[in-house]
């Protein structure tokens, strides 16, 4: 069996390439169901976590274009997110 990361801890390129395989997995249409739920699942968490990195991301950007070259930088709320 092999041992899979917390979501939380997966960087934007690990999760997105462990969504990659499961999707892959999933098309070939031979897991059973219970492999198949749970690999649905852990897409979806995958998923999410994907987004949100980017919407961060995004952010990070606005405020750095938003200061027209100014070297300060602005905090931003990550836990202030659409769930």
């Amino acid at each position: 069996m092999t041992t899979r990361k917390k979501v939380e801890t997966l960087s934007f390129e690990q999760s997105m390439q462990e969504l990659e395989t499961i999707v892959s997995k999933m098309e070939q249409g031979d897991l059973p169901l219970e492999d198949a739920l749970q690999n649905f699942e852990r897409g979806i968490q995958l998923a999410r976590l994907s987004q949100q990195k980017l919407k961060d991301a995004e952010q990070k950007v606005q405020i750095l274009m938003s200061q027209n070259g100014q070297a300060n930088l602005l905090d931003f709320d990550t836990d202030n997110t659409d769930n």
